[in-house]
């Protein structure tokens, strides 16, 4: 490689590693209890237990449960219904118009059995404010945008990482801690050991952080391509005055899409329908193909079915990095495995910061000359770390 493009590659690895150290650390710090947040929950007895009925296979009407989430708040309407997967629970958000902001949204949780009230998802506390500091930092959507472009400063620094220090993984073995030199020779064979270790989960995770930050712009684009597209025919038309059976519009969505299962309801004028559309969202039963979801679309005022069609591949990418990039797939072995590499990545940003903290007397010049012959520090680089 010549002696420029090391150069490059060198200062790339150095600025972006340096501008998104920082932040990479809160967000390695602050993923990791968020790996386990269900199973805090559970040791913290913060999981509610649903009681027992005389018929646990029952299910009230959603019409129903609907009804009853409303009658608790006046003046307002239905924006979302969701469905829990491992408990018989009917989640209802509403909000005093069908475009209401988040801060004015509401959410509620019914037994689905019975149709009363349980206890909602519990979102403060301290998982609530690693969860929001993870993933806006509280600044909304500026910080969301903001710690996408860490996301991505983190990835380029993966990779010219990975370019300017191939010299000197050929001239140790794979694994290779030199223990008995100096101490900064010792941290950096640790940082690269680390860094190979973790380096495609570093790379999935920091990839699937960027795409989950432009998850409202992803959302748009869908809404103005392919949802416009589906509705094009009802285009102009208002909420209807009288919205139609909700339970009906979802029955009739199931009977489109045999052996799919819904997981949540839009109600017409939000975010992810249309004016005049209940957008029933179904997912499949395996551990891929239930993240993967397929909206129908219900004419809110006949309740007739519209169309269905599967997601177009960026928004199949938004739903798939979003439970990848907490490891929300394979259970509890998986989420082992993704904390035990968080833990590397840590490892691997601490001792990066160290070794430049060491290195900083010595010129670009001296350190490209080290990495072009492979390791073998230049008398400059000797001297400025004695």
């Amino acid at each position: 490689m010549r002696r420029s493009t090391i150069r490059i590659w060198y200062l790339t690895h150095k600025w972006t590693s340096i501008l998104c150290t920082a932040f990479l650390l809160m967000l390695c710090i602050t993923g990791l209890p968020l790996i386990f947040e269900h199973e805090i929950e559970d040791l913290t007895g913060d999981a509610y237990v649903m009681p027992l009925v005389a018929d646990e296979g029952q299910r009230t009407s959603l019409d129903t449960v609907l009804a009853n989430a409303l009658a608790s708040r006046s003046r307002e309407v239905g924006l979302f219904m969701s469905f829990d997967e491992d408990r018989p629970v009917v989640n209802v958000t509403s909000g005093p118009a069908p475009d209401a902001p988040g801060g004015q949204m509401t959410l509620m949780s019914l037994d689905w059995r019975t149709g009363d009230f349980v206890p909602a998802p519990h979102e403060g506390g301290v998982m609530g404010f690693l969860l929001q500091l993870h993933t806006d930092m509280f600044l909304g959507l500026p910080g969301m945008l903001f710690l996408g472009a860490m996301g991505f400063l983190f990835f380029t620094a993966i990779v010219s990482g990975v370019v300017i220090y191939a010299p000197f993984m050929r001239k140790l073995d794979f694994g290779t801690v030199r223990v008995g030199r100096s101490k900064r020779l010792k941290w950096l064979d640790y940082h690269n050991l680390m860094g190979v270790v973790s380096l495609m989960w570093a790379s999935v995770v920091g990839l699937t952080g960027v795409i989950n930050t432009l998850s409202d712009q992803i959302t748009t684009l869908w809404q103005h391509d392919q949802l416009a597209e589906m509705t094009r025919e009802y285009e102009g038309m208002g909420i209807p005055a009288q919205l139609s059976s909700i339970q009906a519009a979802i029955d009739t969505a199931k009977a489109a899409a045999p052996g799919m299962r819904v997981q949540f309801v839009a109600f017409p004028g939000g975010t992810f329908s249309t004016q005049h559309h209940y957008a029933v969202f179904l997912q499949g039963n395996t551990a891929l193909t239930k993240k993967l979801l397929t909206p129908a679309l219900i004419d809110a005022e006949t309740g007739a079915f519209t169309a269905m069609r599967s997601m177009p591949w960026y928004m199949q990418a938004l739903l798939l990095s979003q439970p990848l990039h907490f490891g929300d797939y394979g259970g509890l072995p998986m989420k082992i495995l993704w904390a035990v590499l968080d833990i590397f990545t840590i490892v691997v940003l601490v001792s990066g910061l160290y070794l430049w903290l060491g290195k900083r007397g010595t010129s670009v010049d001296a350190r490209v000359r080290e990495l072009e012959s492979g390791g073998r520090k230049s008398p400059e680089v000797a001297e400025a770390q004695t």
